[in-house]
């Protein structure tokens, strides 16, 4: 682990920090066998929920909406026909599992509180920070779908802002199988738009954007290739997004955030609520 000023100086000066070896290649391969695991046990056909970050049909579905403390799985859009069944193998249809495989997996839940997550969140001066959503994310082959440019804070607001996202490569992250872009800076210009829960209740969508999405230039934008093992720190309001995955290969990844609890409010409009005994202190599990 580097020092804790430097750790502490990238993050507030470019919004991301990149800390190669961050988990070891047994461990890496521990997580993503239980990953794989996900995908020998599919819901039935008529039960499969596609994710899409272009499509949005997810807002329309309970399922999504209660899977902020659950485990529940979501399909590419590709992988699926109109009435459920697979146009691909299942080992490569999911396009992730979430949101609480932090909490309810024992074995995400062993890496989401490791130590080295806890020195991280120390040394960015969390005070009682807690894990508040978590997700495997597939990016598979030839399928794996775009991940449109977006702030991690429109989700999951708290006010001050205080999320952090631990984005961990279970595979290494190329250009060719859609790793990560990010805008360096970006982070300092405050949280553009908010995703929340609808309160017309004659609309169809229970989740809804508060406003048109921004309009980036792509030139603020740098690739951040990385090796498997790596762990990228991404403040809350950074501008990211990934190109959908186009090459033979996967590019696995979990993901977890982290709030800080002590005089920071999480929003109670957020897609994503704690469950009724609130968020999973990270230093105390």
């Amino acid at each position: 682990m580097r020092n804790t000023m430097d750790i502490r100086a990238q993050f507030q000066k470019n919004g991301y920090v990149i800390l190669e070896d961050f988990f070891r290649p047994e461990e890496i391969e521990e997580l993503k066998s239980c990953g794989e695991e996900f995908t020998n046990k599919l819901p039935s056909e008529s039960e499969r929920q596609i994710f899409s970050a272009t499509e949005l049909p997810q807002n329309k579905e309970k399922y999504f909406l209660d899977s902020a403390n659950k485990i529940s799985v979501f399909f590419e859009s590709e992988a699926l026909e109109k009435d459920g069944k697979l146009k691909v193998h299942p080992r490569v249809s999911l396009n992730k599992v979430g949101h609480a495989l932090h909490w309810l997996h024992p074995t995400f839940k062993k890496y989401s509180f490791d130590e080295r997550v806890k020195e991280v969140a120390f040394q960015l001066e969390y005070q009682e920070p807690a894990v508040c959503q978590s997700m495997y994310i597939y990016k598979n082959p030839r399928i794996g779908a775009e991940v449109t440019m977006h702030q991690d804070a429109s989700y999951l607001y708290t006010e001050p802002m205080t999320l952090v996202g631990f984005w961990i490569a279970l595979e290494d992250a190329t250009q060719e199988n859609g790793c990560l872009w990010i805008a360096p800076g970006s982070h300092q210009s405050g949280v553009h738009r908010r995703y929340i829960r609808n309160k017309d209740a004659n609309s169809q969508e229970l989740l809804i954007y508060d406003r048109a999405a921004p309009c980036y230039p792509l030139s603020n934008f740098r690739p951040v290739p990385v090796r498997k093992g790596t762990c990228i720190l991404i403040h809350g309001q950074v501008v990211h997004f990934s190109y959908p995955n186009k090459s033979e290969t996967s590019r696995h990844a979990y993901t977890l955030h982290v709030i800080e609890t002590k005089h920071a409010s999480y929003s109670k409009e957020n897609w994503l609520q704690p469950p009724a005994e609130g968020f999973a202190n990270l230093y105390r599990n």
